[in-house]
């Protein structure tokens, strides 16, 4: 019987040592279990010294707006970017809430992230927020957020160039109706990058005294294509056949509710004109029987890869610009339909030349740095 026990107490024991020493193997000595995640034949001499000794990088990617395949696409192309990278990335996106929005900044900034991406901050209170990560040391890249935080310094502002892109679908919508149409106008007041497009389309309206606002109307929310599906469609009961001959749509959430709502009442005689995209609205605009003619846009996983790269030049101590601009793209539903196969986000460069593809501040460092981390 005292053998039994005694066995039983020393296989127990045995079992215990093990866990113990692969717990401390796994989370003690940071740098040692990170650098063997790396190859071991690619030599980091040329990366910068803040990456050199494997230490863990963690990154946090916080976003107001959600619920919308275009949020989808930049979360994923941060993440991939800086996990590529050999980084920690986590993303949380609040869903259009502005409490969770600045509750996540706030709680970041307790946590040990190195650096953040900001997206769509778009209030007074982001530019306090982020002012508050800065002091603390965090590395800063913020997207389509409110001016003000550029000045803060250290921290990158990027955009689509939401002029280009708001001028690239009116000048098509101005050029195919020449000039004389009765629009409706979908957009919300109080995002940066809707401010930005709402300029330009005030300019084309009075420069275009035939192209005449009949509506406008617009809410950001979880569930904004759905919303809009809703609004559209009663819009359309107040207006009969030849009252509207087309729709600027400034936001591809605005776009898809719309094409719904025009297809469901049969009312294929009304145009849209959007902006952004995703294989959800790639997929709509293949419809041969879709209102959604011409869309323009940035690809959303390169902004979220660009923006990381921006962060990772930041971590490192290298020069980087107070705001940056990237190249807005016309997508027409006529070139789209042409192909012989679907087109989707990853395929759209064969109808779209250079789509997604960019080697901004991708530095040479980084390849090294991808090959090290490559799995």
């Amino acid at each position: 019987m005292k053998n039994k026990l005694f066995n039983t107490l020393f296989i127990l024991t045995l079992v215990l040592t093990v866990f113990v020493s692969g717990c401390s193997s796994s989370n003690g000595g940071t740098n040692e279990s990170t650098k063997s995640k790396g190859n071991p034949d690619v030599s980091l001499d040329n990366v910068p010294e803040r990456f050199k000794d494997g230490e863990e990088v963690k990154i946090k990617v916080i976003r107001k707006i959600g619920g919308d395949d275009h949020t989808a696409q930049f979360l994923a192309g941060a993440k991939e970017e800086g996990e590529a990278l050999g980084f920690q990335v986590d993303v949380f996106t609040a869903n259009g809430d502005t409490a969770k929005f600045h509750d996540a900044i706030a709680q970041g900034l307790e946590e040990d992230y190195d650096g953040f991406i900001i997206s769509h901050g778009d209030d007074e209170a982001t530019i306090n927020a982020v002012q508050k990560l800065v002091d603390a040391g965090k590395s800063v890249v913020t997207f389509d957020s409110i001016d003000g935080l550029s000045k803060i310094n250290g921290v990158t502002l990027t955009s689509q160039d939401d002029e280009a892109l708001a001028k690239l679908a009116l000048d098509q919508l101005v050029k195919e109706t020449k000039g004389e149409a009765n629009i409706v106008y979908l957009w919300v007041d109080g995002f940066p990058p809707m401010v930005r497009r709402n300029a330009v389309y005030q300019d084309v309206l009075k420069n275009n005294p035939g192209i005449k606002e009949v509506e406008r109307f617009g809410i950001a929310s979880a569930d904004t294509s759905v919303q809009t599906q809703n609004a559209v469609a009663s819009m359309l009961n107040k207006h009969p056949k030849g009252e509207i001959d087309a729709i600027f749509a400034t936001w591809d959430a605005f776009a898809i509710g719309a094409a719904r709502a025009i297809k469901e009442a049969g009312r294929d005689e009304i145009k849209i004109y959007g902006i952004d995209v995703s294989n959800a609205d790639l997929q709509e605009m293949q419809n041969e029987a879709s209102s959604w003619k011409y869309t323009a846009a940035v690809d959303p996983k390169l902004i979220g890869a660009v923006d990381m790269r921006i962060l990772a030049k930041k971590l490192a101590d290298e020069e980087t610009p107070e705001t940056y601009n990237l190249e807005a793209s016309l997508i027409s539903q006529d070139a789209l339909l042409q192909s012989n196969e679907p087109i989707n986000m990853v395929n759209l460069a064969d109808t779209v030349e250079g789509w997604g593809q960019s080697d901004a501040f991708e530095e040479e460092w980084m390849k090294t740095l991808k090959e090290y981390y490559k799995k």
